[in-house]
């Protein structure tokens, strides 16, 4: 898969999204020096930092630093880097839930749509975000406690369940829809209008598949 079919499907997701009236704003990709993802200079490291999330979430808000933010304030980000023989060297795929997403009882009026919400607005939800990364380099990677592929969950400094290779942006997207705004889950398949054939080498090790880990079928 090249960076040019990286750059179109990022496209194609994120028109799919407006169209299925999810996303309420959004910034088409762009690529600089074989990185992509938007335009604009962002302190990516904010999502990292020891601070408060709702500040974290607040900084990326105001830089605009999302390929998407949804209906219910949530943000996406996909960005993808490439060597200069076109090869994936590292992507970056985060969810980022609002922690101001208004109380459904509270304010039932604002949202027009019950059924794209019933997912998110259950008292008992507690939003967490997820991140999931892939890195190459060799000198970074350590055996199951730092994989080439993993994901972290609720901005857990070790969290890192171990994942079988890199996911592309169907997969990604594909798989927030499905869990946490699976009433359109149906509709986005349906305008995507492809079958999902993964892309990737498997880089996962076998001490690393011998712990709890996810893994994709290789096609």
């Amino acid at each position: 898969m090249s960076k040019q079919q990286f750059f179109i499907e990022i496209s194609k997701l994120t028109s799919i999204l407006i169209e299925l009236g999810l996303s309420s704003e959004q910034h088409f990709p762009s690529e600089v020096d074989n990185y992509l993802y938007i335009s604009g200079n962002f302190d990516h490291s904010i999502a990292l930092k020891n601070i408060d999330y709702k500040e974290i979430y607040n900084v990326m808000i105001e830089q605009k630093n999302f390929n998407c933010k949804l209906l219910d304030g949530a943000i996406i980000q996909l960005m993808y880097s490439f060597n200069v023989n076109n090869d994936l060297i590292k992507h970056r795929l985060c969810y980022f839930p609002s922690p101001y997403l208004l109380a459904y009882d509270e304010y039932s009026e604002l949202y027009e749509d019950d059924s794209l919400y019933s997912d998110m607005l259950m008292k008992n939800i507690l939003p967490v975000p997820i991140r999931f990364d892939y890195e190459s380099d060799v000198e970074k990677f350590q055996d199951v406690s730092h994989p080439f592929s993993h994901l972290t969950l609720g901005q857990h400094k070790n969290c890192r369940i171990p994942l079988s290779q890199p996911l592309t942006p169907w997969c990604f997207v594909s798989f927030i829809v499905r869990n946490f705004y699976n009433s359109l889950y149906s509709k986005f398949l349906e305008k995507y209008g492809e079958v999902y054939i993964n892309h990737f080498e498997r880089c996962i090790t076998k001490n690393e598949e011998n712990i709890l880990h996810m893994n994709l079928k290789q096609i």
